[in-house]
């Protein structure tokens, strides 16, 4: 399991799962369960890549990041690793 200290966002933390490039699992430490929950739903499964171009970008309330573009700085991490 990989641990992502988030920055500028009600979760903490994001942890996650990665198989052979496909996401197995997302859970985000805080923050809003129903979108957490929505959000770590809809990336199972996906490839990284995919899951990064979708969510890249998205912001919350003009804070610059949210927890979906959290979670594609979490999983940039994890290739450049």
């Amino acid at each position: 399991m990989e641990i992502y200290k988030t920055s500028g966002v009600c979760a903490s933390e994001i942890h996650f799962e990665i198989k052979d490039g496909t996401i197995e699992n997302v859970t985000f430490v805080g923050g809003c369960p129903g979108n957490a929950l929505g959000v770590s739903a809809l990336v199972k499964g996906l490839k990284i890549e995919e899951a990064i171009s979708r969510l890249k970008g998205i912001d919350c309330r003009g804070r610059g990041t949210s927890c979906p573009d959290q979670l594609t700085r979490a999983l940039e991490a994890y290739l450049t690793k």
